[in-house]
């Protein structure tokens, strides 16, 4: 049984061991069409750049839309779902299928930065870039900005949040890096998040002639996101650009499919890290939080209880509106946030991220106890990093249906009931927990835990999951 796990997982990473393993699988057509035509992908990202300015600044420039506006008949309604209805939806479900191809060969913010990065400066990546807990902060401060200033309702928040970050992206791919994507691999709060469910995909790009020794940073590296390529064995940092594809290169790297999870299944050797397990953590738990206050009574309360605490204190500025850029601040709307607001949402989000992280992360530290406690061979640290992988299905799934609601009403419009929506959301929440479960299944098989002893610590997993489903549940089914 042993011996059988490791031979499937080396033959994971190194073609050299068995060739008919990978013909079956590879995709050389596509290997072949993008290195026939990568030097006119340029043009798709000049095409994305422009679309991007279409749709975050034209509307700012537009009329009112009235109230009975619909996607059909108003473009400012229009681009509003084309962004939270097509656009983040769609490249979120993309991962599964396409890794993180929209990174590498659409998006806007990636393209501009490397473009900005062949004219600037071209400095040194500093260390507090560098660091991994930088695309946390990040996607923490998008997520808790986009809150406040309704990047999902106003076109001036939309133009503000996706417009900043392309700016940010310039400025960074303008100062440093050389001839690569700073950006992408250590600041984007999208790239991270694509990154961590890219590994549940059903696409890998390996080298022909891997080494051992794990994933390996290469900042002089041919690959943008610096990988080493001869040691790549991970999916998170890879944007799928192609450039390291030729078929006809002995020592390049190729793509091939395998099955839906496998990275994760197998991920003792896919380089699990501490950082990634605290960004999927703290990032779906911030996440859960931007759609709880708009949902769950607590929040008026606890509103409520902090208005009459400053009025006591005579501290009246709390009622007074905010700054634009900082909280919504739309009369015409009828929507308009003052300091009591903006510190009551921050504040409830905080809470629900920092409760969200902790308690799973006290499940799992069960869930880990249980695991050596059956005989798991990996120590209690390697084993909690292994085990928190097995969420992501349900976790995924979640943000996906909350964060892409209105793709499920673009279902509606075209002639779906609510009902019908709602048995969709269902199932395919139902489908990714039994995904979950059968994540933390083959993990604990890689931590080599016979059967019979990996029943108890799957059930501490899969509470595991129920618990991140219960979360979801009131922003995604209603109370």
């Amino acid at each position: 049984m042993t011996k059988q796990y490791e031979t499937i997982d080396v033959l994971d990473i190194t073609p050299n061991a068995s060739t008919s393993v990978y013909s079956s699988s590879r995709l050389t057509g596509l290997e072949w069409f993008f290195h026939r035509h990568k030097d006119k992908l340029k043009w798709f990202h000049l095409a994305m750049f422009v679309l991007f300015l279409i749709i975050l600044f034209v509307p700012l420039f537009l009329p009112e839309p009235s109230e009975q506006a619909t996607p059909l008949d108003n473009f400012t309604v229009f681009a509003n779902y084309l962004m939270w209805g097509l656009w983040f939806p769609l490249v979120f479900l993309s991962v599964i299928f396409t890794g993180r191809s929209w990174c590498g060969l659409l998006c806007p913010m990636g393209a501009a930065s490397e473009w900005a990065n062949k004219r600037g400066l071209q400095k040194q990546i500093p260390a507090f870039i560098r660091w991994e807990g930088m695309p946390i902060i990040s996607f923490l401060l998008i997520t808790f900005l986009g809150q406040t200033v309704g990047v999902r309702d106003h076109p001036e928040a939309l133009a503000e949040i996706f417009g900043g970050v392309m700016l940010m992206a310039i400025i960074v791919g303008f100062i440093w890096g050389k001839k690569n994507r700073a950006w992408c691999r250590h600041i984007c709060p999208i790239g991270l998040l694509l990154g961590l469910f890219s590994r549940l995909g059903i696409v890998q790009f390996i080298s022909k002639k891997h080494k051992p020794g794990g994933d390996k940073y290469a900042e002089q590296s041919f690959c943008p996101t610096m990988i080493d390529l001869r040691h790549k064995q991970e999916s998170r940092h890879c944007i799928e650009c192609f450039r390291c594809v030729n078929p006809e290169a002995k020592s390049s790297v190729m793509v091939k499919l395998r099955k839906p999870g496998r990275e994760v299944e197998r991920i003792k050797s896919h380089n699990p890290g501490a950082a990634e397990v605290c960004f999927f953590l703290l990032g779906t738990g911030s996440a859960l939080g931007g759609f709880l206050w708009l949902t769950l009574p607590i929040y008026h309360q606890m509103r409520q209880v902090v208005g009459e605490w400053f009025v006591e204190k005579g501290w009246y500025w709390i009622g007074e509106a905010g700054p634009w850029w900082l909280m919504s601040n739309h009369p015409e709307r009828r929507e308009v946030f003052n300091w009591l607001d903006f510190l009551s949402i921050i504040g409830f989000m905080a809470i629900v991220t920092l409760c969200f992280a902790i308690t799973l992360s006290v499940i799992n530290v069960v869930t880990t106890w249980l695991a050596q406690k059956a005989g798991s061979t990996d120590s209690f640290k390697h084993s909690f990093k292994e085990l928190a992988y097995q969420y992501m299905p349900i976790a995924m799934v979640s943000l996906l249906i909350g964060l892409g609601g209105k793709l499920f009403e673009w279902l509606m419009i075209f002639g779906l009931t609510e009902a019908n929506v709602v048995t969709i959301k269902l199932a395919v929440f139902s489908l990714s927990i039994i995904w979950s479960l059968k994540l933390g299944w083959e993990i604990l098989a890689g931590q080599q835990i016979g059967r019979l002893a990996r029943i108890l610590p799957c059930l501490s997993g899969l509470f595991g999951s129920l618990f991140v489903g219960l979360c979801w549940w009131p922003a995604i089914f209603g109370l």
